[in-house]
């Protein structure tokens, strides 16, 4: 059975970093059948952390950043062809040019999209843009390098907050709007959302929270600004649509899989659910459209946009494919995120909205050089650091260890009890921006219709 999985025809269906990352570990772990990646964008796969970063700023060219193969993958590459539909029972891939694809097993890793104005005509204004793909920083950039007089950013969450940075930075205006009470709330909560809205405010961002962008508008097809829900308007060259991303699950809606717009659910060992929270031995997910459970997080199905979940959650699943049960392994490892914003770098290990209350650890808000413990029912569930990286080691182990929230004084600069307050973690309904790290519950898909099957 072993010699079996190394042979046969895998298809991996998302040519990002997931999938260039599971081609490499089936080739490390001795597959030497048929590997074909099929990619709905004509680039081989790139990194997009520098996208709102080094590529916004004109540091580096968009077309700069792809991803270094780190072995051969000898791999068929579909690129530019979108996946249409999944026939889980003929074991066939539908691409939209009309091309089926036969697999023994399958690993999706199909990401998501950056989420679109929900007007279309309004979206289709000169100017209106959206940031996830290399094309789409390249070519915000170019707008950016032409010197609008002000960039309108509708949503607060770290895409928004890291175009906004890349704005003051460059010496633009900039203003921020953003339903919810704060900017990063989706992901910090409400005590870390103060700072950043603080921080915002201190670098020249007009930030409006608590209210929301009406309608675009426009003259000629270009874009001319927005009318907000408290009356005001705001006139812009540019608006960069920030509002979170939709997971690509739509090609699978027929194919009997638990997958939905909160991502396709699947074991801990990456194994993916039917639609009756059947495990199949077959398809495979990763990457940010997995949902997965996590014993630290009561074992509620996680789903995750970050760039070291998609590496560790890809190599564990090409393990899988091509092992047997008693080989497999778990997708255990403890979430953890970065940006840098405003000259801030913060790093985050945990779920800080698996939380109810939370401390500042070590350092302070003043010098804007701290770590923020979160705790969710008497124990440690993350931490958040602000320029104090070296110390993020020692909280992920008091999270895997279920360590008691607040945590004992462990440094010299926070002598005493330490002071806790709510967490206030919002309901994310009430934000523009859609959370990069999101508890979807324990079911593996709400859209549940039996279908009796014949006989």
């Amino acid at each position: 059975m072993s010699d079996e999985l190394k042979e046969g025809r895998i298809v991996i269906v998302g040519a990002s970093l997931a999938g260039l990352r599971a081609a490499e570990k089936l080739r490390a772990e001795g597959f030497i059948g048929e590997l074909t990646l099929v990619g709905d964008e004509p680039h081989p796969p790139y990194d997009r952390p520098p996208l709102s970063k080094q590529v916004l700023l004109g540091r580096v060219p968009a077309d700069t950043v792809g991803l270094p193969a780190r072995r051969p993958v000898d791999a068929q590459w579909k690129l530019g062809v979108r996946a249409a539909g999944l026939d889980a029972i003929a074991r066939e891939v539908l691409l939209a040019d009309g091309e089926r694809l036969p697999f023994d097993r399958l690993l999706i890793t199909t990401g998501t999209r950056a989420r679109p104005w929900p007007h279309p005509e309004e979206a289709r204004l000169d100017g209106v843009l959206t940031l996830r793909t290399r094309d789409e920083a390249g070519t915000l950039a170019e707008r950016l390098d032409a010197g609008p007089r002000r960039v309108l950013v509708i949503g607060a969450g770290f895409t928004g907050s890291e175009i906004a940075s890349a704005c003051r930075e460059r010496g633009l205006e900039v203003t921020v709007v953003e339903r919810g009470p704060a900017p990063l709330v989706g992901a910090l909560g409400g005590a870390l959302g103060t700072f950043a809205a603080r921080l915002q405010r201190a670098h020249g961002v007009d930030l409006r929270c608590g209210v929301t962008v009406m309608s675009l508008t426009g003259s000629g097809g270009r874009l001319t600004g927005a009318e907000l829900s408290d009356g005001s308007r705001i006139d812009a060259d540019i608006a960069v649509v920030a509002l979170g991303a939709v997971r690509n699950t739509e090609w699978l809606a027929d194919s009997g899989l638990a997958a939905g717009p909160r991502g396709v659910a699947c074991d801990a060992g990456c194994r993916v659910f039917n639609m009756y929270g059947i495990v199949t031995d077959n398809v495979f997910v990763a990457g940010d459209v997995a949902r997965f459970p996590h014993p630290l997080f009561e074992y509620q199905m996680l789903a995750l946009e970050h760039w070291g979940n998609a590496v560790a959650q890809a190599e564990i699943a090409a393990h899988n494919m091509v092992n047997p049960g008693p080989l497999r392994r778990p997708h255990l490892a403890v979430p953890a995120f970065w940006s840098s914003q405003f000259g801030l770098n913060i790093k985050s290990v945990g779920v800080p909205t698996f939380s109810d209350h939370v401390t500042i650890a070590q350092g302070s808000v003043e010098e804007a050089r701290l770590v923020v413990a979160y705790g969710y029912r008497g124990r440690i569930t993350a931490a958040v650091s602000i320029n104090r990286t070296k110390w993020l080691d020692h909280y992920q182990h008091l999270i895997e260890t279920a360590a008691p929230f607040p945590p004992e004084p462990g440094a010299a600069d926070r002598p005493g009890a330490p002071r806790v307050v709510p967490s206030d973690v919002p309901d994310p309904k009430v934000l523009s921006h859609g959370p990069t790290v999101a508890l979807t519950g324990h079911l593996p898909d709400r859209r549940l219709v039996w279908v009796r099957p014949p006989g």
